[in-house]
């Protein structure tokens, strides 16, 4: 959540409010929305690590709101963010491990687990399907999201099929 918030603070000032409505409307239903307590939390720490300051910003009828803006520190944090790389494949995947070992402990099957394992990501690539449809043909990034996941998951049942002619 820091890095996502110092990024969108990145572009203008903001409260926390407006911070999750820019989440929103940049990814969509395509990631999940934090709650509203979850950003003034992440958004204090940010403050006590010297990333952002906040200003208090008198309104009409209504008490003060909080914003926030980027330090140059917060501004470098973001720049390193951006700049280091993003995992690459995952060697300590949990599923493996069951697959590995379950045939050692008797309590599954092989097979029973890629079924199993097998069915649950036809049911979550049926889920981002509906995302999809729903989705804004117009937020590109909402969509782009939500095919690199729709990626991920066959290129797992594709494995899956491999372990399933390799493994029985």
């Amino acid at each position: 959540m820091r890095p996502i918030l110092l990024a969108l603070l990145a572009k203008e000032p903001a409260h926390g409010y407006e911070l999750k409505q820019a989440l929103e409307q940049t990814f969509g239903g395509a990631y999940p929305s934090p709650n509203i307590g979850q950003i003034y939390v992440t958004l204090g720490r940010l403050e006590k690590d010297g990333l952002v300051r906040s200003q208090d910003v008198a309104q009409a009828s209504r008490p003060n709101k909080k914003v926030y803006e980027l330090t140059p520190a917060g501004r470098d944090a973001l720049t390193s963010w951006v700049d280091e790389q993003s995992d690459g494949p995952r060697l300590r995947d949990d599923f493996f491990v069951k697959l590995a070992l379950a045939p050692m402990t008797g309590a599954a099957d092989r097979m029973t687990l890629i079924n199993r394992q097998r069915r649950h990501l036809l049911n979550l690539m049926r889920g981002l399907s509906d995302l999809a449809a729903a989705t804004d043909r117009g937020n590109t990034v909402a969509l782009l999201l939500i095919e690199g996941a729709r990626l991920h998951l066959q290129a797992d049942l594709d494995w899956l099929e491999h372990c399933q002619e390799e493994l029985t």
